[in-house]
Formats: C-alpha cells, sequence, structure tokens
C-alpha cells in the first residue's frame, strides 16, 4: 500500500470517528463551535472589527455558507492535484493549505463591505454636512445637524461626535478638522475640510458658490466610484474563469500527451517541481487578484 494512500485513510478513519463521538451533539456545531474559539484566540483586531459591522449589516456568511465554500474549494482542490501529481498525498496537503487561505479570503471580503459601508457613510457625511453648513453658516453646528438627524452610523457618527467636542474644547475646528481628515483620508473630505477652514479663517464672498461646487464634486467622484465597483465585479468574474482555466490546462498537456506518457514524466523530480511551480505561480495570481478586488473599495 502506497504512504499516501495510508495516510488518506488515516485522515478518513479520524473523521469517522469524530462523527461517532460527537454525533449526539451535532457534529457542525461542535466543529463551529471549536473554529469560533480559535478565531477569537488569534483572529487580528481589524479582522474582528470588519467582521462585526459585516454581520450587523447582513452580509456576514452563516456558517453553512462557510460549510459549503470549505467544501467546494477543498473539492476543486482536491481534483486539480490529483490530476497534476496522481498522489492523494500531495493532493490532501494541498486541501489544507488552501483550506488555511479561507480565513484570509473572509477577511477581504470582509474588508470590501466595511470598507463599501464606510465611503458611502463619508459621502452621507460631507453631503449633508455642506446642506447644513448652508442654512447654519456655523461648521461646528452642521455637525450638531447632521449628528442629531440620525442618517450617520458608527463608527463614523462616534468620530462627529468627537470632532464636535474637540471643536468646543479648542474654540476652534483646526484639531476637529485634522483629526477627521486623518481618520477617513478621503479626497472630498480633505478638500471639504480645507474649504470649511478657509470660508471660516478667512471668509469667502461667495461662499454658496464654492459650497456648490464641492457637492458637484461629491456627485462625480460617487459616481466614479459606484462605476468602478460595477467594473471591479465584472472583472472578478472573467478573472476567476480565467484562472480556473489555467488551473485545468493540465488536462489539455495529458490530452495532447496521453495519460501514459504523462506518468512516466512524472517520475522525474524537475517535472514535479515544475508542476508544483505552475500551481504556486497560479494560486498567487488569483491571491493578488482577488487582493485588488476586495480592497482600496472607494479610494481615490
Amino acid at each position: 500500500m502506497y504512504i499516501e494512500e495510508l495516510i488518506f485513510l488515516i485522515v478518513l478513519v479520524l473523521a469517522i470517528m469524530l462523527y461517532r463521538n460527537y454525533k449526539g451533539q451535532n457534529v457542525g456545531k461542535f466543529i463551529t463551535s471549536q473554529v469560533q474559539t480559535i478565531y477569537d484566540k488569534f483572529a487580528p483586531y481589524s479582522f474582528k472589527v470588519v467582521r462585526e459591522k459585516t454581520k450587523e449589516l447582513g452580509q456576514e456568511y452563516t456558517p453553512r455558507q462557510y460549510l459549503i465554500q470549505v467544501i467546494i474549494m477543498a473539492s476543486f482542490t482536491g481534483v486539480v492535484s490529483y490530476l497534476y501529481f496522481y498522489n492523494l498525498f500531495i493532493s490532501l496537503v494541498y486541501i489544507i493549505v488552501v483550506i488555511m487561505f479561507i480565513p484570509y479570503l473572509s477577511y477581504l471580503r470582509c474588508k470590501r463591505v466595511y470598507s463599501e459601508f464606510i465611503f458611502e457613510q463619508i459621502q452621507v457625511y460631507t453631503s449633508n454636512t455642506i446642506m447644513e453648513f448652508a442654512t447654519t453658516q456655523s461648521f461646528v453646528k452642521a455637525l450638531e445637524g447632521v449628528r442629531n438627524s440620525g442618517i450617520l452610523e458608527d463608527p463614523v457618527k462616534s468620530d462627529v461626535d468627537h470632532m464636535i467636542e474637540l471643536a468646543y474644547q479648542d474654540g476652534s475646528i483646526d484639531e476637529a478638522l485634522n483629526y477627521m481628515s486623518q481618520l477617513y483620508p478621503y479626497y472630498i473630505v480633505k478638500n471639504m475640510h480645507q474649504l470649511f477652514l478657509q470660508i471660516t479663517k478667512e471668509g469667502a464672498r461667495n461662499s454658496m458658490e464654492s459650497l456648490d461646487n464641492m457637492q458637484l464634486d461629491i456627485d462625480m467622484l460617487v459616481e466614479s466610484v459606484y462605476r468602478d465597483r460595477i467594473e471591479r465585479a465584472s472583472f472578478h468574474k472573467s478573472f476567476l474563469q480565467f484562472g480556473i482555466m489555467l488551473y485545468l490546462l493540465v488536462m489539455l498537456t495529458q490530452y495532447l500527451l496521453g495519460r501514459e506518457t504523462y506518468l512516466v514524466m512524472l517520475e522525474r523530480w524537475y517535472v514535479k517541481v515544475l508542476l508544483h511551480g505552475v500551481l504556486i505561480i497560479n494560486t498567487f495570481f488569483l491571491l493578488k487578484g482577488e487582493k485588488y478586488y476586495n480592497e482600496n473599495v472607494g479610494a481615490e
């Protein structure tokens, strides 16, 4: 019996024993609780923050959806790696490695959802502050009006509260503007704050015209960001299809060479190294694409 087949059988026996020992407690709940324990202990703070907000927005995966994701990715990895090497042990190693990347993929997806939410809140903050300022002619009063309207959510709402406290504490808006600009380094935030600082400190003859132009800039930027979001989604779908096709090129190779010839070539160490390199590079390529798709949403 081959060593890889023995290892595969050992893993299968362990899975059966786990099921028999915990079937009265529901195996799915047991596994979920163990994963949650590990997550609470080792997950970085940033991951916990974005995941909690994703849950609040109702866009976090359920345990069932995560299980389906694990099954799909593990099955695809097992099939592809076996077609490459015809070795159960190597396939098992690749499956374990791929499953280990699922928390990272989850983090990227949650981060995208979180950044989309933050950008929408920043859009609300800037647009409504400009409208409130047109009425009150006071930046602090405009902030209070936006806060009291109930249209902002945490963490932006809490940060606006802190801005108001800083403004009253210092007697000026400089520190408050600097605080918010550093916390949310968006183009529209910095420009709006610069405009308010100029109006407050130096005065402006045509402040209403400047505010209207600022509002137009915000609208144009928001439109471009939403257009970019649609283009990213379209690119992401095509990118994944292309990546999967690259994995399956080994089937074309075997068809052209013949399965027997391919198996003979697999006995050479440098062929195995080359195939590992193809899998690793293609996986890295896919991960970079996922990172691009999920990061910097709404950034200028």
